[in-house]
């Protein structure tokens, strides 16, 4: 039986330990997609932004290794797999754990 999730935010732990998983892996041709040279991606708290921008590290940096995309929606876009994946110098900062004093 697959687990849930609850404050799951490290993609590859999401993938290799079969949590269940909403295939959002299209959010990278979006991003793809869109004009314009900056993104901004915000969403109220609990929305799954250090998940998504840690799955979008994960397919576009060039540290990257293995293929936790293969089964997912995202690699059925060979062109997009061909021309992106593993391909960039990827910064990855969150203030997941940064707490507010006052």
């Amino acid at each position: 039986m697959k687990e849930l999730p609850i404050g799951a935010s490290n993609f590859e732990k999401m993938v290799k330990e079969n949590y269940y998983y909403v295939d959002k892996t299209f959010l990278i041709k979006g991003i793809i997609d869109l004009s314009g040279e900056v993104k901004l991606i915000i969403h109220p708290r609990r929305f799954g932004k250090t998940l998504n921008m840690d799955m979008l590290f994960r397919f576009f940096s060039m540290d990257e290794k293995g293929d936790l995309f293969e089964g997912l929606k995202i690699w059925k876009e060979k062109a997009i797999v061909k021309d992106h994946y593993h391909k960039y110098p990827v910064l990855l900062i969150t203030f997941r754990e940064v707490k507010d004093t006052n």
